[in-house]
């Protein structure tokens, strides 16, 4: 599957119910945010318990995944244009000697 095709599939099973665009953004970040956490869940559980539940690992980062995708694609973006602007600033600052440290400019 490509992230266009699944850019696709997201817009299909989402359920909009008519919402503003800032209440429906809220949501979808809260979900992101909320997806994330339980991915964070799973690492703290292979740190702390040496263990790690990797189908259920999975299942999360498709949560992950799938509102990520609806809040690119309800900005106007394609997941891959997103990609690509990521690796555009990795890329320079791994150039100019700045991956790590802090501030989203440097």
């Amino acid at each position: 599957m490509t992230f266009k095709d699944y850019a696709r599939f997201v817009e299909s099973v989402w359920i909009s119910d008519g919402r503003p665009l800032k209440e429906a953004l809220a949501i979808m970040s809260l979900g992101l945010g909320g997806e994330a956490g339980e991915v964070q869940e799973h690492i703290k559980k292979l740190l702390r318990d040496d263990h790690i539940d990797k189908a259920a690992l999975k299942k999360e980062l498709g949560d992950v995944l799938y509102y990520w995708t609806k809040i690119c694609t309800e900005m106007g973006f394609t997941p891959d244009e997103v990609m690509q602007a990521n690796v555009d600033k990795l890329t320079d600052r791994l150039r100019r000697g700045v991956l790590r440290g802090n501030g989203d400019d440097r």
